[in-house]
């Protein structure tokens, strides 16, 4: 397992239903346009992502005893990522998911595992020899941080639309030498970015959309356009992005070369209607 990637955190069974809009607060009759079923889950995104650039993975999340947890199960580990799975009683994770053509989503949580403590010698071992922990906003990994920050092993985290206020981003934001948010929850993010940075982060990326993305470390603010791209589907662009990220940093490449990478790599999830294109054999 020598330099391996070790990922903590949640991965989901979807269900997406694309609509011409979302719906309006009010008692009425829509169409959909398409609907299927797909992986989802951010840490699922990361993990496809990296092992789609030639890096081994291993991703620690949670199933349950449902056909979905399998049917997880068997995609993540036919994409040669190693599944290491808190098996509980239940239903595995699983969203629907309201979309747009224009990239709009309203996601509804069906099912949330119970959270159960995790097995931290386990997290320990798995954590031998790795390259980096991605440690992803869920219960468990929120759990498994101490034992992290002790590896001494470089943490990444994405708090995604971080409002600067959430009590339960902090221990995350806290601990990790990288952090990857986007810019739906701060108006300006670059002061929260500067403030980490000097309070020890390496550097903090956040995703601006269409509008590319921006990172902070200590040589100040880098910029970088988004790639033009035929977008199918806006799920797990930002998941992508951040695998493109760390797969160019641990190849030695630059802040402004890992943020070329990134944009690459986010736009290689735009273009399919799943995570990552290996999983176009799904069926619906």
């Amino acid at each position: 397992m020598h330099d391996h990637i070790l990922i903590c955190g949640p991965v989901s069974w979807n269900k997406l239903v694309y609509l011409d809009r979302l719906p309006e607060p009010h008692p009425h009759t829509q169409f959909a346009l398409e609907h299927f079923e797909t992986i989802g889950g951010t840490s699922a995104g990361k993990a496809l992502h990296l092992s789609g650039l030639g890096r081994h993975v291993i991703c620690h999340t949670v199933l349950g005893d449902d056909p979905e947890s399998d049917r997880l199960r068997s995609a993540l580990e036919s994409a040669d990522i190693t599944v290491v799975a808190d098996d509980i009683p239940g239903d595995s994770e699983r969203h629907l998911n309201l979309m747009t053509p224009a990239g709009e989503r309203v996601s509804i949580y069906l099912s949330v595992p119970e959270f159960i403590a995790p097995n931290i010698a386990r997290f320990e071992a798995m954590s031998v020899d790795a390259a980096a922990l991605v440690m992803d906003l869920s219960e468990t990994s929120r759990a498994l941080l101490p034992a992290a920050a002790g590896t001494g092993i470089p943490i990444w985290t994405d708090v995604h639309d971080y409002d600067g206020l959430s009590e339960f981003h902090k221990p995350f934001i806290e601990a990790a030498n990288f952090i990857f948010m986007n810019g739906d929850g701060m108006d300006e993010p670059v002061p929260f970015m500067r403030a980490r940075v000097e309070g020890g982060a390496d550097a903090v990326v956040c995703t601006l959309g269409a509008d590319g993305a921006v990172a902070f470390d200590a040589d100040g603010l880098h910029r970088v356009n988004a790639v033009a791209v035929d977008v199918r589907d806006t799920n797990g662009a930002g998941d992508a992005f951040l695998a493109g990220y760390l797969d160019a940093t641990l190849s030695g490449a630059s802040t402004d070369e890992a943020l070329l990478a990134a944009t690459r790599q986010a736009a290689v999830a735009l273009g399919t209607k799943h995570l990552h294109p290996s999983l176009e054999a799904l069926q619906r």
